[in-house]
Formats: structure tokens, C-alpha cells, sequence
């Protein structure tokens, strides 16, 4: 099986960036004793507060679902997606760089 890499792309409602990024910055603090989770970075576009950019590499599909299915219906999902007005994700199809297993 091949890594899974994807940006997900989070606009907040107005004015709810701070509080989303502090939920999804609690999410990667979580993920920390997960091997499966080779990143997982949260950041805040510049000129857009509200606007959170999420990178995330996995080391299987079946790593992802997993961490998928342990927070799906939890309260911190429940209050990050009450937060959400969109979110848009991409799958990615790495092929190297510098980085956690690229190819160099």
C-alpha cells in the first residue's frame, strides 16, 4: 500500500477561525502516539483568518480510516464541523521531495 497525502481546506464562519484552529491543533497533538500519522500540520492563511490550510501524510489508507472512525460523532468533531462553512479536501499523489519517506 502507498502513503495518503491530502490538503484539506477549512473556511470557518466568520469569525471562528481561532476556534477552529485551537480544536484542530488539538486533533494534531492527539495524533501524536499514532504511527500511522506521519504529518499533520494546521495553518491559517495570512490574509484570511478564517481561512485554515490542513497537510496531512498517512503511511496507509487503512492508518487514515482508522483515525477516521475513532473520532467520527466525538465531541470534538461535532464541535469543529459546527464551526465549518466549508471544507474542501485534496488528494494528493506524492512524488518526492524532501520530507518524512519521499523520495529525495
Amino acid at each position: 500500500m502507498s502513503q495518503v497525502a491530502r490538503y484539506a481546506k477549512v473556511s470557518a464562519k466568520p469569525g471562528k477561525g481561532k476556534e477552529l484552529a485551537k480544536i484542530l491543533l488539538g486533533a494534531a497533538h492527539d495524533l501524536g502516539g499514532n504511527p500511522g500519522c506521519q504529518l499533520y500540520l494546521v495553518n491559517r492563511q495570512a490574509d484570511q483568518p478564517d481561512t485554515l490550510w490542513v497537510t496531512e501524510l498517512w503511511r496507509t489508507q487503512a492508518d487514515l480510516d482508522a483515525s477516521l472512525e475513532e473520532v467520527r460523532g466525538s465531541d470534538d468533531a461535532t464541535r469543529a464541523m459546527a464551526l465549518v462553512d466549508d471544507w474542501q479536501l485534496i488528494e494528493l499523489d506524492q512524488l518526492g521531495g524532501k520530507g518524512p519517506s519521499a523520495d529525495e
